[in-house]
């Protein structure tokens, strides 16, 4: 008898996994599944909860780090350890039996560098060794795409690679975090700073470049400048045209019309030279990776980031959408061929009709070879009725429909425009008038329609002959520069992954390309929620800026490298190769404290000219309420509409609201609810009759009621 024991990232996905098989008993910390084909002895699936294990704390170390005191900077211990997280041991211990138990231990966390940590960070701590280990590498939760999975499990060599890379990762944020955060905090406060900076390998020069936008367009000075401006009456319209000058010198746009003859607003006579129509086809999107579908959902509906990842996880887990955390904007010929197949259905769920140009893959979007840990994000094979479509939240709709719209898109003909041009003459002046005129709207039609201001933008011009006579009137037109735009949050996911745009040094820009700029697709949205939790940013009407806090925050780390987007894409140029196989976890925390080393040295001259700020904080307002029962690093803090984890950069969700059933939850419920996951019984609540209960944390960090609590 071979005893299977398989690890799930967390209780919903153990869940899904399950469902595609035939369950025999479920507990509280595992769901026994029956003998079958896939599992001649059956199998045990179990799971983590947020992260099992973490790493140590520096005043587990020693108690004296616990302090912020800057004798003590460099902390970093002779050999990192790991612990386990703080509510989560009565599920570890059960792992820990399971996996002492089996005979072949299957990981089936994420597929990515975070699920093989979450694994192998577990299997360590657990003391197991010596037993065989596969890896589940599956991009849907569909039923039959989990028993393919199992059924083909693969070896853990590029998994104990991937191991490598993410624990590299984990140390080196743990100790810039560490050290730098204590390093700036203490010498500000010299300064007579009343608060903490938080700082971050990626968080620090994201919230920078967001600080460079600042600065353009604060320091931006406006200046007019002049064109000539023709308004043309034809016979079958009017329209508009410019000469080719554009000057800041009034007088020299003068000079030219002085040249022509030409005057003001007096009506005067033009001849049409030349009308060049040009008809333009333009294909269908890229299918969606996840930072492209967060830019147009914050584009479309101002969707943050994070909601879009939020709503994309329900959706995976609903088993309508393939992985969301991908980067990659092909699928391979395995997915086309389903996408096929379900092509009618797909249309009738959208109610929309129309006859496919092709059937066959095309490479702009089907590309095997484009492909590696995840394809794009597409609809999966199972269509949702009208009732379960109807049935999803008015979020999860509109994010399914755009995934689905974009993907029937490529089955559908081009977008089709005519493009004309009119070069008009007024006194041997040219003037040149551009319009556009929709032809076919093909793959646009799955599409909502743009404002009617937008389309009045794209100007249409009238039907006009060569040598037709105008009339004409001229003028000068000033305008004036206009400053860099601030980013929107959707722009701050592309900002993130073009900044190799910003920089100067070649070799920089290409290792910047090819890592994508700055964090991850799936770590992307969190580190913007960190930097607007630390009060760096601020977010009004989509629109992003920065704060006083975030000001003096840049001019602290101004000229190190952790405001060099640069740096941080050559720590993960380094990372790549570790999973790769090609680099040393051990080189890289080396060099990661080789250059705190450098940071603590520098810093104090850096940081002379920096003004210490009022952050309009006060100063409990951030003070942590409890540790975070779900994740490794973080805190629970007040964050004035609900209490949440501040760890946004490892992937934490956690969050309480501030009132429950009509009552208010105060900070000591919600500590005592992170430390001991039951309260006593509470007054005050209201539903159709007031009521008392006790609260209890959820296996998924939920607050629920528990009536059977009776004190």
């Amino acid at each position: 008898m071979t005893r299977v024991v398989i690890l799930a990232e967390k209780p919903s996905q153990a869940k899904a996994y399950a469902e595609a098989f035939t369950i025999q008993e479920k507990t509280k910390t595992y769901i026994q599944l029956k003998p079958d084909e896939t599992f001649p002895d059956g199998a045990t699936i179990t799971w983590g909860v947020g992260h099992l294990v973490e790493l140590k704390e520096p005043h587990d170390y020693k108690p004296e780090w616990k302090r912020w005191k800057l004798e003590q900077l460099p902390i970093v211990p002779d050999r990192f350890l790991e612990k386990v997280s703080k509510g989560k041991w009565e599920q570890f211990q059960a792992v820990k039996k399971l996996f002492q138990q089996a005979d072949v231990i299957v990981n089936a966390a994420d597929v990515d560098r975070e699920g093989s940590n979450i694994f192998y960070s577990i299997l360590r701590l657990t003391g197991v060794k010596g037993k065989p280990v596969q890896r589940l590498w599956i991009n849907s939760l569909e039923k039959d795409e989990v028993r393919k999975g199992f059924n083909h499990l693969q070896s853990n060599d590029k998994d104990l690679k991937m191991f490598d890379e993410a624990k590299a990762r984990q140390i080196s944020d743990w100790m810039v975090g560490i050290n730098a955060s204590r390093l700036f905090t203490l010498h500000l406060q010299k300064k007579g700073f009343n608060n903490h900076l938080s700082i971050g390998r990626v968080q620090s020069p994201t919230v920078y470049l967001i600080y460079q936008r600042h600065k353009e367009i604060e320091n931006f000075v406006s200046e007019p400048f002049y064109q000539i401006e023709g308004l043309f009456q034809a016979e079958k319209g009017s329209y508009k045209g410019l000469a080719k000058i554009k000057d800041k010198d009034k007088a020299k746009v003068q000079a030219l019309m002085d040249q022509h003859g030409l005057k003001e607003n007096e009506p005067l006579r033009g001849i049409v030279q030349k009308v060049d129509k040009k008809t333009k086809h333009m294909k269908s999107p890229k299918l969606h990776s996840l930072s492209t579908l967060q830019s147009v959902a914050n584009r479309r509906w101002k969707y943050t980031p994070s909601q879009v990842l939020k709503t994309m996880q329900k959706l995976y887990e609903k088993r309508l959408v393939s992985y969301p955390r991908t980067d990659c904007n092909f699928i391979t010929e395995n997915e086309f061929a389903y996408l096929v197949k379900n092509l009618n259905q797909y249309q009738q769920s959208m109610n929309v009709s129309f006859t496919p140009v092709s059937l066959k893959p095309n490479k702009r979007y089907v590309n095997n070879s484009k492909v590696q840990e995840h394809y794009a994000i597409i609809p999966t094979k199972s269509v949702p009725s009208e009732k379960k479509l109807n049935g999803l939240s008015r979020d999860e709709q509109n994010i399914y429909r755009e995934v689905l719209a974009t993907t029937l898109a490529m089955f559908h003909r081009d977008y089709v425009y005519e493009e004309t041009t009119i070069y008009t003459h007024v006194h041997d002046l040219p003037f040149k008038s551009t319009g556009k005129r929709e032809v076919d709207r093909g793959w646009k039609e799955l599409f909502p329609k743009p404002s009617k201001a937008k389309q009045e933008k794209e100007a249409f011009l009238p039907e006009v002959q060569n040598g037709e006579e105008v009339g004409a009137k001229l003028h000068i037109k000033e305008s004036m520069t206009q400053p860099p735009k601030p980013y929107t949050e959707g722009q701050l996911i592309t900002m993130m992954k073009t900044c190799g745009k910003l920089v100067d040094d070649e070799e920089d820009v290409e290792i910047l390309k090819e890592v994508e700029g700055l964090g991850t697709e799936a770590t992307r949205s969190s580190i913007i929620e960190t930097i607007k939790t630390q009060n760096y940013i601020e977010v009004k009407k989509n629109i992003v800026s920065i704060t006083d806090k975030g000001i003096m925050l840049c001019e602290a780390i101004e000229g190190t490298l952790l405001s060099s987007p640069s740096m941080t894409a050559k720590w993960e140029s380094y990372l790549k190769k570790i999973g790769n196989g090609e680099g040393s976890k051990q080189m890289f925390i080396k060099q990661t404290h080789q250059f705190i080393d450098k940071l603590i040295k520098e810093m104090p001259e850096s940081i002379q000219n920096v003004q210490v700020r009022s952050t309009g904080e006060k100063k409990s307002w951030n003070d942590p309420i409890a540790k975070c029962p779900a994740c490794p690093t973080g805190v629970i803090m007040d964050r004035y509409k609900f209490y949440g984890c501040s760890a946004y950069t490892e992937g934490c969700k956690v969050s309480f609201p501030k009132r429950l059933a009509g009552k208010t939850l105060s900070k000591n419920m919600i500590k005592t609810l992170c430390e001991k996951k039951r309260t006593k019984v509470l007054k005050g609540f209201k539903g159709k009759k007031t009521f008392s209960t006790a609260l209890m944390l959820d296996q998924d960090y939920k607050i629920k009621f528990d009536f059977n609590k009776k004190t």
